[in-house]
């Protein structure tokens, strides 16, 4: 059976005693670009920003561009918002509330409807969902994609990338579906998710597509509080040095939500107990 790219980053050791990294990638057929990060493009003051943005986005999901910027102001950086947009979209977030809809899909990608208002989630894999996040390192930073079972909180899979393509997200999704299959998956409209590559995938095993409306975050509900408490929880109590530790810390930490930490909405249990309960 092929590895996907996601194993094949598993197997790499860093400190293996007889097989350099080089030698390791290119017995997998890996590029050595996946283990490591040097960012390019972003000036020091623009990684602080966006560490800064990140926290605060977390904080207030609601604030849009001119408060970001206002906020920044009100801490001493000198923004205007031409700059805060850019980096908030070099970020991927966007604030939360309705809007209208000011841009259409890309040429030849289907929106499909949301599915979900009114429906009574009470099983697991009724429903899958899943988002893309911006996760700081201490010098530039990563993405981070993860799929959701709504009912039971259950992170299926998640992959991180450096690049916001859709290949990390195929990654997480074939390895989600490797697992089990929703009736129902959702996700935001990102070209990473109204791509054919990525529908094609749900539409192959019949399963039903639903899409959040433009500017309503809060239609992925369950993702959103996901990313506040990975968070608050790892990311910024650790500050991964690389990607590697990023990706090695994560690792653990979803390990962690998914078999050992209680959920108040889940009666005080975990989500692993749950799903598969």
């Amino acid at each position: 059976m092929a590895l996907s790219v996601e194993a094949k980053r598993q197997l790499v050791e860093p400190a293996h005693p007889r097989i350099s990294l080089r030698r390791q990638c290119a017995l997998l057929g890996l590029s050595r670009s996946g283990l490591y990060y040097a960012p390019v493009g972003e000036s020091t003051e623009d990684v602080e920003l966006m560490r800064l943005l990140d926290e605060q986005y977390t904080a207030t999901p609601f604030y849009g561009i001119r408060r970001m910027t206002a906020w920044l102001r009100s801490r001493g950086y000198a923004v205007n918002h031409k700059r805060v947009r850019r980096l908030l979209r070099t970020m991927g977030l966007e604030a939360i509330y309705a809007k209208p809809r000011l841009s259409q899909p890309a040429e030849g990608h289907t929106i499909y409807p949301y599915l979900l208002r009114g429906v009574t989630v009470s099983r697991s894999n009724q429903v899958w969902s899943t988002d893309i996040t911006y996760v700081r390192l201490q010098s530039g930073f990563v993405y981070l994609v993860a799929v959701m079972d709504w009912f039971s909180r259950y992170v299926l899979s998640w992959a991180v990338s450096i690049t916001l393509d859709v290949a990390f997200c195929l990654e997480a999704l074939d390895h989600a579906l490797s697992r089990s299959q929703p009736e129902i998956f959702n996700t935001d409209q990102g070209a990473q998710f109204t791509s054919e590559e990525f529908t094609a995938r749900l539409q192959q095993g019949g399963i039903r597509i639903s899409m959040d409306g433009r500017g309503r975050a809060l239609d992925n509900v369950f993702v959103e509080r996901l990313w506040r408490t990975v968070k608050y929880e790892e990311v910024y109590l650790r500050d991964s040095q690389s990607v590697w530790d990023a990706r090695q810390h994560l690792a653990r930490y979803f390990v962690f939500y998914n078999e050992e930490r209680l959920h108040h909405a889940l009666g005080y249990r975990t989500p692993a107990a749950v799903y598969h309960g």
